[in-house]
């Protein structure tokens, strides 16, 4: 795991621990729905950054004869994990929130209390997004956001990226909803705004849960990864072909690797033996993510699959 990402989610942890307390706070003063969503919002994301250092300690954890290839995939579940709570209680009592003041709406009292913790909220949100998003930024290259989304393996990264771009959508709509209300004497766009923040949540939680759910099932490493491997083994003398490069990620930073290939005919077990070891450190010192190499000695296959002679 790197340090970058850990700092991340620390940041994002205190910023939003802070935020929290003094939303609630606003609410119980002035009775916006708005702020009271926005509340639950910052508690969910508070404690989404716990479960994501519980899931980073977890996958940390050394491989055992239960767990062979260690506990990598830790941090994939709770990110998953994450992305339900997101739903369920983020966006699930906002809306809940939002509905029932927007059918019974009730005035707002001391509405500057509101405008002065949103202002707060933002800078200590900001500041939280612009970690997130210069980790992020480490991992894009010439990449898209989106496109590096999906080829991230790190979900702790994205998870809080996500997690802050929608915090702030959130203040920017509690923030429209709190003046429309002020402004038009109708409070009842203090419910649509927490109905807006809640399906602004719902969409963050299923976008976090499919990304999540991918890796949980388990990808396969990139295909340049992929190519570079292919690659090293075919240039080797010893190689008459390579078969097959399968990967899989074990967790952000743990790659197994198995490679089929077939050896010439004329090598002794000895030949074969010195191949795959310098194969294999090869493949290690370039990659220092695939942790273990599997080599596969196999007779040549053909388009089909099948053994050719």
């Amino acid at each position: 795991m790197a340090h970058g990402s850990k700092v991340v989610i620390y940041a994002a942890l205190i910023g939003n621990g802070l935020i929290s307390i003094t939303k609630f706070v606003a609410a119980s003063i002035t009775g916006s729905a708005a702020m009271f969503a926005e509340g639950i919002h910052s508690v969910v994301d508070t404690g989404n950054q716990v479960l994501l250092l519980h899931g980073l300690k977890r996958g940390a954890k050394p491989a055992s004869p239960r767990f062979p290839f260690g506990h990598g995939k830790e941090i994939y579940f709770w990110s998953f994990v994450v992305a339900i709570l997101i739903f369920a209680l983020g966006a699930g009592i906002s809306m809940y929130e939002g509905i029932h003041r927007t059918l019974h709406p009730e005035e707002i009292t001391s509405p500057m209390v509101n405008y002065i913790v949103l202002g707060a909220a933002m800078i200590f949100e900001g500041v939280a997004w612009w970690f997130a998003w210069r980790e992020f930024r480490k991992q894009m290259g010439t990449r898209g956001v989106m496109e590096s989304v999906q080829a991230s393996k790190d979900p702790t990264t994205f998870v809080v990226l996500f997690e802050d771009s929608a915090a702030m959508l959130g203040l920017i709509l509690a923030a429209v909803g709190l003046t429309l209300s002020q402004v038009l004497e109708m409070p009842v766009f203090d419910g649509i705004a927490s109905i807006s923040i809640g399906v602004v949540l719902g969409i963050t939680a299923v976008m976090l849960a499919i990304r999540t759910k991918s890796l949980l099932i388990g990808e396969a490493a990139t295909p340049e990864l992929v190519e570079d491997v292919t690659r090293r083994a075919d240039v080797l003398d010893a190689v008459e072909t390579v078969n097959e490069v399968l990967t899989l990620h074990m967790g952000p930073h743990y790659v197994l690797l198995n490679i089929s290939v077939d050896f010439k005919d004329s090598l002794d077990a000895g030949a074969i033996e010195q191949s795959v070891d310098r194969l294999t450190k090869d493949i290690r010192a370039a990659h220092p993510d695939i942790k273990r190499v599997f080599i596969e000695a196999e007779a040549r296959k053909s388009k089909d699959g099948s053994d050719s002679a």
